[in-house]
């Protein structure tokens, strides 16, 4: 028999062993020990010159280019830009996979429809989007913000659709037998399960945000860390371009361990029910 508890379809919880992980973050000692390392070899590999150094700068000069970059405002300026408009583009992105997610998720006639045309559109390559963008919308932030969120919605969209589809016709059954509305329904049986799905989906559109973020900048936005890149290329500054490549990775990789905390602290309350039923 069925119980009314078990009506409400919940997303399998992490283990206490998988939290652990997710909170570990960026931080970790042996990683950053093995990147020093890597830093202290191109310096001496650099110094006694078994590597050109005509366009490969040292450690201590990117350094030296990050302090430079900081102090004229260029370092703030450019990257408060590019986190800007990538975080704009993946909360736009997100709010908009969700909710076109679960009405294709949830409505097979409507997925019949439209099936071909999203298959289409999801196949295009990101790249080849960029310059149509660009004939359209002009240089601007509207044709960053464009691409940024066409490119970031899909895994946030298809991950919806296959968590919408998790739900099964025998909880459908039991949730019309409670006379759940529709909003309860889709709160307490349809988000819920679909929720590791849209959180995945999420952590990966939020690195396609970044990287596409740049590609927008380096096409013709004149501001961003992607246009400081093309500059310092054309420039011939290699230190401020690998300062910008290094702090952009930085960058990428402290705004995953924030969303991996997330996604931590938003399952944790979950596992540490399902524990203290057990």
């Amino acid at each position: 028999m069925i119980s009314t508890s078990d009506a409400v379809v919940r997303p399998r919880p992490f283990s206490a062993r998988g939290l652990r992980q997710l909170s570990l973050g960026w931080l970790n000692l042996p990683g950053i020990a093995f990147l020093v390392a890597v830093a202290v070899l191109w310096q001496v590999a650099m110094s006694i010159h078994l590597v050109n150094p005509r366009y490969l700068p040292t450690p201590l000069q990117i350094i030296s280019a990050i302090s430079g970059l900081a102090q004229s405002g260029a370092l703030a300026r450019n990257f408060g830009h590019t986190l800007y408009v990538s975080l704009l583009g993946w909360i736009t992105a997100t709010a908009l996979g969700i909710a076109v997610g679960l009405v294709l998720g949830l409505s097979a006639t409507t997925w019949r429809f439209s099936m071909a045309s999203i298959e289409f559109l999801r196949a295009l390559p990101a790249i080849a989007f960029v310059p149509v963008a660009v004939l359209l919308l002009g240089f601007s932030v509207k044709m960053e913000l464009v691409v940024i969120i066409y490119v970031s919605v899909w895994p946030i969209l298809i991950g919806t659709i296959h968590g919408a589809r998790e739900v099964t016709d025998l909880h459908r059954d039991v949730a019309e037998m409670m006379h759940m509305t529709w909003l309860a329904k889709v709160t307490r049986l349809v988000l819920p399960t679909t929720a590791p799905f849209i959180f995945v989906g999420m952590q990966i559109s939020l690195s396609l945000a970044l990287a596409l973020a740049l590609v927008a900048e380096m096409v013709g936005n004149p501001t961003g860390v992607g246009q400081a890149l093309i500059v310092a290329q054309n420039t011939f500054h290699p230190a401020q371009m690998f300062a910008y490549v290094i702090l952009i990775g930085i960058v990428g990789v402290i705004l995953n361990a924030v969303f991996l905390r997330f996604v931590a602290t938003a399952f944790r309350g979950t596992f540490l029910a399902r524990r203290a039923q057990a």
